[in-house]
């Protein structure tokens, strides 16, 4: 039976040694700069053939399984598609253990076996079938002294030279390195979006007669991470808020972020005493953090039984107070100080206590916001603290809004460092 793939050109249209690195020139430039692992592959089939052969198929190898891309009936490539596990004597483990090209003629007939050896796919082989090649030429994806595939070629006739397989050869060691390329970029891709996703502000909790909002912008663009971090855990009638900043900004300050987190969230889970969180923090991250120090803001809420109010207990490590923002417009400071942590063995850190009536809001927020340095001088605390009893009744979502906002409008366009924004609000 006559097919389509009968009448197309062979490998002829590359055997000038011109041609040839033509070819292979035009290959190295529209794979160059490819970072999409399917969209290399692909394209590579679509330069395998018809120069190199009349069907192609790229399997690629992870432990014992493979998936294959290749030419359908159609002539159409198509991939990735999983086939699982290849058994040791198949004869791409074969190859996949030689790591050298290999060349199998194939007798004339209905099916050679050579194919069910070769293409471990009923669908595929019948594909392979009605091109009725005359030979098969296997070329190895070696990257890093590793096989990590095979190009298999199905090629019409049997009368090349040994020079259109040196021409695979080195056609399929660009795309190798295309792949490899390709393969290594979204693998870090992924990694730092699961490292983003695990480092990333957790969302807030629902607590009953309570209303929390949170605002997070980082100093590095296209990242959602960085050195700043909140948290809040615990139950409605005796829950944690912290505030915190990493030195540092980006992913390489974000991964502390997370270590100074989970410590937080650990020693509250014993004894949520401010004073006693913080020295926890102080003395694990000690040990973790080169040259690098953590300030934080720590506050236990405690709901008082016989009253409307919140009773909040404030530690600090080197980090700003929290502004307390009443129902009737006026705005209390906590008085209290505390050395950084992660930097001095053995400190201790005092506590001061607050009261949260009904419409009160606790503000807390990192130095991106008061440190915040527009054209001509920092954005400041006296500014913070002038802002806020335009928004006294207003939600806590509002008040960080626009809190963010003005610090934004202060910098003028100019650049930042994270800025991090929690508000807890007592009431509806």
């Amino acid at each position: 039976m006559s097919t389509s793939a009968d009448h197309r050109p062979g490998p002829a249209a590359v055997g000038g040694d011109r041609e040839q690195m033509r070819f292979l020139q035009q290959v190295s430039r529209q794979l160059a700069g490819s970072l999409n692992v399917r969209r290399t592959a692909l394209r590579a089939l679509g330069f395998a053939v018809p120069a190199l052969g009349h069907w192609a198929m790229l399997a690629f190898f992870d432990s014992d399984q493979v998936s294959v891309y290749s030419h359908d009936s159609s002539g159409r490539a198509t991939g990735p598609t999983p086939l699982g596990r290849l058994a040791p004597d198949h004869e791409l483990s074969r190859l996949r253990r030689r790591g050298t090209t290999a060349r199998y003629a194939l007798p004339a007939g209905d099916r050679p076996e050579i194919l069910d050896a070769l293409v471990p796919s009923e669908a595929l082989r019948a594909v392979v079938a009605s091109r009725r090649p005359a030979e098969m030429l296997a070329v190895p994806l070696n990257i890093g002294g590793a096989t990590n595939g095979v190009l298999l070629l199905a090629r019409a006739d049997d009368q090349e030279t040994s020079g259109d397989v040196l021409v695979a050869e080195e056609f399929v060691y660009r795309v190798a390195a295309t792949l490899e390329s390709a393969r290594l970029y979204e693998e870090r891709g992924q990694m730092a979006e699961a490292l983003q996703a695990s480092l990333r502000p957790p969302e807030l909790p629902e607590l009953g007669g309570v209303r929390l909002a949170a605002r997070y912008r980082p100093g590095a663009q296209r990242l959602s991470i960085g050195g700043d971090f909140y948290d809040v855990h615990g139950t409605p009638e005796d829950f944690t808020v912290v505030v915190g900043d990493v030195c540092g900004k980006g992913i390489d300050a974000a991964v502390y972020t997370g270590l100074a987190r989970q410590t937080i969230r650990a020693a509250a889970f014993f004894d949520r005493s401010p004073a006693r969180v913080l020295g926890a923090l102080n003395e694990v991250l000690r040990g973790q953090l080169a040259d690098r120090f953590v300030t934080a803001a720590c506050v236990r809420f405690q709901r008082e039984p016989e009253s409307a109010e919140l009773a909040a207990t404030v530690g600090v490590a080197g980090h700003p107070p929290p502004l307390v923002l009443r129902a009737d417009g006026t705005v209390d400071e906590v008085t209290i100080a505390g050395t950084v942590a992660g930097m001095i063995p053995g400190l201790t850190f005092a506590e001061a206590g607050v009261r949260l009536g009904e419409g009160d809001t606790m503000l807390l927020y990192t130095d991106g916001v008061d440190e915040a340095r527009g054209p001509d001088d920092f954005y400041g605390h006296e500014r913070l603290r002038l802002l806020l009893p335009e928004y006294a009744g207003a939600g806590p979502a509002t008040l960080c809004e626009a809190v963010e906002q003005r610090v934004l409008e202060h910098l003028d366009g100019g650049g930042h460092d994270d800025i991090a924004l929690l508000a807890v609000r007592n009431g509806a």
